[in-house]
């Protein structure tokens, strides 16, 4: 019998669920299992949440066999995935992190990380002025890939060109050619359909165009761009600062950790 089978036999004694530790301290207490672990309780708890729906992380297993059936204060009770839980609503904010695998740990801080760095993105450019953004923004387009080479990007401010902030030409001869306009904004400074209307207007004939904020677009806002008959993309300020880490522009990786996961073919 393999762990996870003990698991299953014990759980279809209990249908109204059980901690990991109930799990665990059952199958010591029937025998169901020969543990050689040191922490035989943490590789119990590894199996469970590795083979739990609803919880998907790095390393774990495709193989769904449990489901948390609920959760008492930062408690989770486990039990076999049957149609009376396939609805159940995991809070992954209400889990004890004591009860979190390593992996999970390590994904949560990385979110976390990652969140922080995005806030701390955005903060750096409100506290340059609005010609650094325009700059910034249209090197970030080139390091994305558009552009057919580093000088096809141009920052219009300067030159007052009707609202248009830059340009990025994606030929030589400028016919493919990608128009700019960059709000620096405050949070609660949220972009309003009306600038979309003065930036299609900007555009005129020419067809695409990027509206970039490091804030938000109202609904009307975004109603308008989805609905133009010109190619219009809005970038807000939480997508922006994801294209800043994809991209390398004003951050760059430090360190990289690898995640490991068991391959289960390689033993079957």
């Amino acid at each position: 019998m393999t762990i996870v089978e003990a698991i299953i036999e014990v759980m279809n004694d209990f249908p109204d669920g059980m901690t990991d530790k109930d799990v665990y301290s059952t199958i010591v207490s029937k025998k169901l299992y020969k543990f050689g672990a040191r922490d035989p309780f943490s590789v119990v708890r590894g199996k469970i949440r590795s083979h739990c729906l609803g919880l998907d992380f790095p390393s774990a297993s495709n193989h769904k066999y449990f489901t948390i059936i609920k959760t008492v204060g930062k408690t989770n009770y486990y039990g076999l995935i049957s149609k009376k839980y396939e609805s159940a609503k995991i809070n992954h904010q209400n889990t004890d992190p004591s009860e979190m695998l390593p992996e999970e740990k390590i994904i949560a801080a990385y979110t976390e990380h990652r969140q922080n760095m995005k806030l701390q993105l955005i903060d750096m450019i409100l506290a340059n002025d609005s010609y650094f953004f325009e700059k910034m923004v249209v090197d970030l387009l080139l390091k994305m890939g558009y552009g057919y080479d580093k000088s096809s990007g141009i920052v219009t401010k300067r030159t007052r060109d009707g609202g248009i902030d830059g340009i990025i030409k994606g030929d030589p001869l400028g016919l493919d050619t990608i128009y700019i306009q960059a709000k620096r904004n405050k949070s609660t400074n949220i972009v309003q359909r009306d600038k979309i209307d003065q930036f299609i207007g900007a555009i005129g004939e020419r067809n695409k165009g990027v509206f970039i904020t490091t804030s938000s677009f109202s609904d009307t806002a975004i109603k308008k761009a989805n609905s133009s008959s010109k190619n219009i993309i809005l970038i807000d300020g939480d997508k922006l600062s994801d294209l800043m880490l994809a991209y390398g522009a004003g951050a760059t990786v430090t360190d990289q950790i690898a995640i490991y996961k068991i391959d289960e073919d390689y033993f079957n």
